[in-house]
């Protein structure tokens, strides 16, 4: 878990940052990869704002040849942290109305960039990752890998295109 206890910040006046280095394992899906980066935290007029570059690599399955693999990935984080608690009365404070699903600071003040950080990762996956560029993928007939061994299947012609070979043989 990656948490931050920000109350010293919430008492500062607008504008006033803090940096902190991350270098943690974080539960992210299946897996629990090392997340590791820098993120600044701005006092806001509302809350705290995070940004940060952070980098990581997930474990996912190549779209062609379905191999196992880990991806690179880097995290452009921006979002802002809201207090539940008013840090000099200690009222409850609400969320504001537009931000109905917002990231929140809990009550002893700990802001937490776990959850933040899943959804930035499930969303830097590649829709269709590849293994590498040049992936061969599997064979369509008896399904081997084409990376690894080149199978002795004929050439899979496209049943639609069946009628352009006729055409070309006719010549």
């Amino acid at each position: 878990m990656v948490q931050i206890n920000v109350s010293q910040l919430l008492k500062s006046t607008i504008g006033t940052t803090r940096k902190y280095q991350i270098a943690e394992k974080v539960n992210i899906g299946k897996e629990t990869p090392h997340v590791q980066g820098e993120v600044t935290l701005l006092r806001t007029n509302r809350g705290i704002l995070v940004t940060g570059r952070l980098e990581t690599d997930i474990g996912i399955t190549c779209s062609r040849c379905l191999t196992e693999y880990r991806q690179p990935v880097v995290l452009e984080i921006e979002e802002e942290f809201f207090p539940t608690i008013d840090i000099l009365t200690g009222s409850e404070v609400e969320v504001p109305q537009d931000e109905p699903d917002a990231f929140v600071i809990d009550q002893s003040n700990i802001l937490d960039l776990t959850e933040a950080i899943r959804q930035y990762s499930l969303l830097a996956v590649p829709m269709k990752p590849l293994c590498r560029e040049d992936c061969a993928g599997l064979c369509s007939t008896c399904g081997a890998n084409l990376n690894v061994k080149k199978c002795d299947c004929p050439p899979a012609i496209d049943p639609r295109l069946e009628k352009l070979r006729s055409l070309k043989d006719a010549k």
